[in-house]
Protein backbone atom coordinates (compact mmCIF):
# COMPACT_ATOMS: atom_id res chain seq x y z
CA UNK A 1 0.00 0.00 0.00
CA UNK A 2 1.42 3.39 -0.99
CA UNK A 3 1.98 6.04 1.63
CA UNK A 4 -0.57 8.86 1.57
CA UNK A 5 0.51 12.07 -0.13
CA UNK A 6 1.11 14.59 2.66
CA UNK A 7 0.58 17.46 0.21
CA UNK A 8 -2.79 16.17 -1.01
CA UNK A 9 -5.64 18.64 -0.89
CA UNK A 10 -9.16 17.72 0.14
CA UNK A 11 -11.79 17.05 -2.53
CA UNK A 12 -11.92 20.41 -4.31
CA UNK A 13 -15.50 19.87 -5.40
CA UNK A 14 -17.07 19.41 -1.99
CA UNK A 15 -14.74 20.06 0.98
CA UNK A 16 -15.76 23.68 1.46
CA UNK A 17 -19.35 23.55 0.27
CA UNK A 18 -21.50 25.45 2.74
CA UNK A 19 -18.51 26.74 4.74
CA UNK A 20 -17.61 30.36 5.35
CA UNK A 21 -13.86 30.97 5.61
CA UNK A 22 -12.56 34.20 7.12
CA UNK A 23 -9.44 35.49 5.37
CA UNK A 24 -7.38 38.00 7.34
CA UNK A 25 -4.65 39.75 5.35
CA UNK A 26 -1.90 41.97 6.75
CA UNK A 27 -1.07 45.13 4.81
CA UNK A 28 2.63 45.20 5.78
CA UNK A 29 4.78 43.83 2.91
CA UNK A 30 1.75 44.23 0.67
CA UNK A 31 3.52 43.13 -2.52
CA UNK A 32 3.96 39.68 -0.99
CA UNK A 33 0.75 39.54 1.05
CA UNK A 34 -1.41 40.44 -1.94
CA UNK A 35 -0.09 37.30 -3.67
CA UNK A 36 -0.67 35.20 -0.54
CA UNK A 37 -4.21 36.57 -0.36
CA UNK A 38 -4.82 35.72 -4.01
CA UNK A 39 -3.59 32.19 -3.39
CA UNK A 40 -5.83 31.78 -0.35
CA UNK A 41 -8.81 33.05 -2.31
CA UNK A 42 -8.06 30.56 -5.11
CA UNK A 43 -8.16 27.68 -2.65
CA UNK A 44 -11.21 28.90 -0.74
CA UNK A 45 -13.28 29.35 -3.88
CA UNK A 46 -12.00 26.11 -5.46
CA UNK A 47 -13.13 24.24 -2.36
CA UNK A 48 -16.66 25.60 -2.68
CA UNK A 49 -16.43 27.76 0.45
CA UNK A 50 -17.42 31.40 0.71
CA UNK A 51 -14.64 33.85 1.66
CA UNK A 52 -15.07 36.67 4.19
CA UNK A 53 -12.18 39.16 3.88
CA UNK A 54 -10.68 41.33 6.63
CA UNK A 55 -7.56 43.51 6.55
CA UNK A 56 -5.18 44.44 9.37
CA UNK A 57 -1.97 46.47 9.64
CA UNK A 58 0.58 43.69 10.04
CA UNK A 59 1.31 40.12 11.11
CA UNK A 60 1.24 40.97 14.81
CA UNK A 61 -2.41 42.04 14.48
CA UNK A 62 -3.52 38.81 12.78
CA UNK A 63 -4.33 36.86 15.99
CA UNK A 64 -6.66 39.57 17.31
CA UNK A 65 -8.57 39.79 14.02
CA UNK A 66 -8.77 35.99 13.95
CA UNK A 67 -10.21 36.02 17.45
CA UNK A 68 -12.82 38.61 16.48
CA UNK A 69 -13.86 36.44 13.54
CA UNK A 70 -13.93 33.29 15.69
CA UNK A 71 -15.91 35.05 18.40
CA UNK A 72 -18.40 36.43 15.86
CA UNK A 73 -19.62 32.93 15.05
CA UNK A 74 -19.84 33.92 11.38
CA UNK A 75 -17.03 31.68 10.08
CA UNK A 76 -16.28 27.97 10.03
CA UNK A 77 -12.55 28.43 9.50
CA UNK A 78 -10.02 31.23 9.25
CA UNK A 79 -6.92 31.82 7.16
CA UNK A 80 -4.36 34.43 8.16
CA UNK A 81 -1.79 35.69 5.66
CA UNK A 82 1.17 37.95 6.26
CA UNK A 83 4.88 38.34 5.68
CA UNK A 84 7.66 38.93 8.19
CA UNK A 85 11.13 39.54 6.74
CA UNK A 86 14.15 39.43 9.04
CA UNK A 87 15.76 42.79 9.66
CA UNK A 88 18.68 44.01 11.72
CA UNK A 89 16.92 43.76 15.10
CA UNK A 90 15.06 41.17 17.17
CA UNK A 91 11.73 42.63 16.00
CA UNK A 92 11.46 39.72 13.53
CA UNK A 93 11.42 37.14 16.32
CA UNK A 94 8.91 39.07 18.41
CA UNK A 95 6.46 39.50 15.55
CA UNK A 96 6.75 36.04 14.02
CA UNK A 97 6.60 34.14 17.33
CA UNK A 98 3.84 36.36 18.70
CA UNK A 99 1.79 35.87 15.57
CA UNK A 100 2.17 32.08 15.48
CA UNK A 101 1.50 31.66 19.21
CA UNK A 102 -1.48 34.00 19.09
CA UNK A 103 -3.02 32.23 16.13
CA UNK A 104 -2.59 28.83 17.77
CA UNK A 105 -4.15 30.13 20.98
CA UNK A 106 -7.20 31.49 19.17
CA UNK A 107 -7.60 28.26 17.21
CA UNK A 108 -7.53 26.08 20.31
CA UNK A 109 -9.48 28.41 22.62
CA UNK A 110 -12.31 29.00 20.15
CA UNK A 111 -12.38 25.68 18.33
CA UNK A 112 -12.18 27.31 14.91
CA UNK A 113 -9.49 25.95 12.59
CA UNK A 114 -6.97 28.52 11.38
CA UNK A 115 -4.63 28.12 8.44
CA UNK A 116 -1.34 29.92 9.11
CA UNK A 117 -0.28 31.55 5.85
CA UNK A 118 2.41 33.79 7.26
CA UNK A 119 5.80 33.61 5.59
CA UNK A 120 8.73 34.25 7.92
CA UNK A 121 11.82 34.64 5.78
CA UNK A 122 15.34 36.03 5.68
CA UNK A 123 14.86 38.24 2.61
CA UNK A 124 12.47 39.48 -0.05
CA UNK A 125 13.55 36.85 -2.57
CA UNK A 126 12.54 34.04 -0.21
CA UNK A 127 9.17 35.71 0.31
CA UNK A 128 8.60 35.93 -3.44
CA UNK A 129 9.43 32.21 -3.80
CA UNK A 130 6.70 31.36 -1.27
CA UNK A 131 3.98 33.59 -2.74
CA UNK A 132 3.75 32.43 -6.34
CA UNK A 133 0.83 32.57 -8.72
CA UNK A 134 -1.38 29.70 -9.89
CA UNK A 135 0.61 26.49 -10.13
CA UNK A 136 3.52 27.83 -8.07
CA UNK A 137 4.24 27.48 -4.35
CA UNK A 138 1.95 29.80 -2.39
CA UNK A 139 1.80 29.59 1.41
CA UNK A 140 -1.56 31.39 1.46
CA UNK A 141 -3.06 28.76 -0.80
CA UNK A 142 -1.59 25.95 1.33
CA UNK A 143 -2.97 27.53 4.51
CA UNK A 144 -6.44 27.91 3.01
CA UNK A 145 -6.54 24.24 1.99
CA UNK A 146 -5.49 23.28 5.52
CA UNK A 147 -8.21 25.42 7.10
CA UNK A 148 -10.92 24.07 4.77
CA UNK A 149 -9.79 20.51 5.39
CA UNK A 150 -9.97 20.96 9.16
CA UNK A 151 -13.36 22.69 9.00
CA UNK A 152 -14.67 19.83 6.87
CA UNK A 153 -13.22 17.29 9.34
CA UNK A 154 -14.92 19.06 12.21
CA UNK A 155 -18.21 19.19 10.32
CA UNK A 156 -18.06 15.45 9.58
CA UNK A 157 -16.98 14.31 13.06
CA UNK A 158 -18.80 16.86 15.21
CA UNK A 159 -22.15 17.33 13.50
CA UNK A 160 -23.16 20.19 15.76
CA UNK A 161 -23.10 23.58 14.02
CA UNK A 162 -19.59 25.02 13.93
CA UNK A 163 -20.51 28.68 13.57
CA UNK A 164 -21.34 30.25 16.88
CA UNK A 165 -19.96 27.37 18.94
CA UNK A 166 -16.87 29.10 20.26
CA UNK A 167 -14.99 27.98 23.34
CA UNK A 168 -15.32 29.49 26.77
CA UNK A 169 -14.07 32.85 25.53
CA UNK A 170 -10.91 32.99 27.60
CA UNK A 171 -7.86 34.32 25.90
Amino acid sequence: MAAPDAKATPDTDTAGTGLVVGLVSARWNDDIVSELTAGALRAITASGATPHLVGVAGAFELPFAARVLAESGEVDAIVVVGCVIRGETTHYELVSEGCAEGVMRVQLDWGVPIGLGVVTVENHEQAVARSGGPGDHNVGEDAAWAAVELADLRRRLLPEPTRGSAGDGTI
